[in-house]
């Protein structure tokens, strides 16, 4: 019998949560980011779910943009990252795809490349990671127009800290954007949390990301509070079921002793398929519509749960996130983001995709 673990994939949740995010920006175009192999759901199958729906997809790095190309994926399609060299620049223009801008080398490679392309230039308005400083910027506009081969000039940026509402920095960035808007050039700046919750931020384009796969992008919420659905259902089942007495423990290095007599059901998943480590006990996890805690820790293939108040059974559905428990609130007992939890399943989890 296979082993049970498989990540149960929602395309119409997928859909709709990108209707949401052009219902929200209803004056802007969005470019669905499926960018690490669409934040672990299978980049492939997510793009052509959305190819009726998309004005456009983001990716981050050219093999990322080839392979959906290859795919026969015809929509716009742009890379985040930009080009590394003259060659990949060169493949760019032949396979019409869109040019991020960050550096001066970039620049020089698109003088040198042959065809038409579209070129967003990216402005660091605060976050110092990549970009052009706002003062720069209007000279690299002028030498971009001297280029035969630019057809179209974007500005684009990105916020540092949009997924804390009101933030004084996100109106800080905002208004430095805003200084280049003499240009009067098509700009983008919203990720999902500036979707969401700061209109103003929208511009020509939006780049929806985490939402579209239903989580939040806003600290301390969950992508039920913006009407998202749940996309990736993380499943496996009940393989043992051990009772242990109080003063017993479960796991590697008795992380966990029992206070009274308890309950413990054995679940096939553990950090081997991406099932993150650090979960904390009490991580929940959800049987039969109950959400009982994680106890112990977890282990590469196992993780053990305390079910002495649940009627579970052997071969029981065990839900880790998804529909019926957010991955936000599971990514909270983890110190980390739905984002992480998303990409970091391993081959050894069964896909399976719903609405095709």
């Amino acid at each position: 019998m296979a082993r049970a673990t498989q990540a149960i994939i929602d395309l119409h949740a997928l859909r709709e949560n990108y209707r949401l995010a052009k219902q929200r920006a209803s004056n802007s175009r969005a470019y669905a980011v499926i960018k690490a192999n669409a934040y672990g759901h299978g980049m492939l199958t997510i793009a052509n779910a959305l190819s009726m729906d998309a004005d456009g997809f983001a990716v981050a790095c050219l093999d990322e943009a080839v392979a959906l190309r290859e795919a026969g994926i015809l929509l716009p399609i742009l890379v985040l990252e930009g080009a590394m060299d003259s060659n990949e620049c060169q493949v760019a223009f032949d396979l019409d795809l869109e040019l991020a801008v960050h550096q001066q080398q970039q620049l020089h490679w698109i003088t040198l490349a042959k065809g038409s392309i579209k070129v967003w230039i990216k402005v660091d308005t605060g976050m110092h990671r990549l970009g052009f400083a706002v003062q720069d910027v209007p000279a690299v506009v002028s030498d971009l127009r001297l280029q035969s081969n630019v057809s179209q000039i974007h500005l684009m940026s990105h916020f540092s800290c949009a997924d804390e509402i009101g933030h004084p920095f996100n109106q800080v960035q905002l208004d430095q954007m805003h200084t280049l808007s003499p240009m009067k050039l098509p700009w983008s700046m919203s990720n999902s949390a500036a979707l969401l919750t700061l209109p103003s931020s929208h511009g020509e384009s939006v780049r929806p990301g985490i939402m579209l796969y239903g989580a939040s992008p806003i600290v301390g919420s969950t992508g039920q509070d913006f009407d998202l659905q749940a996309v990736m259902t993380l499943q496996s089942e009940v393989i043992a079921m051990n009772s242990l007495k109080a003063g017993e423990s479960v796991g590697y290095g008795r992380s966990f002793t029992a206070s009274r007599d308890t309950q413990i059901a054995v679940v096939a998943i553990g950090y081997g398929d991406g099932y993150p480590r650090s979960a904390k006990a009490g991580t929940p996890v959800l049987i039969k519509g109950k959400k009982c805690p994680l106890v112990g820790r977890v282990s590469m293939d196992m993780l053990t749960v305390d079910v002495t108040e649940a009627n579970v059974q052997l071969g029981d559905t065990v839900t880790l996130w998804g529909t019926g428990l957010s991955a936000d609130e599971v990514a909270t007992h983890c110190n980390t983001l739905s984002y992480e939890l998303f990409c970091r399943l391993t081959s050894r989890v069964k896909f399976q995709y719903l609405g095709r």
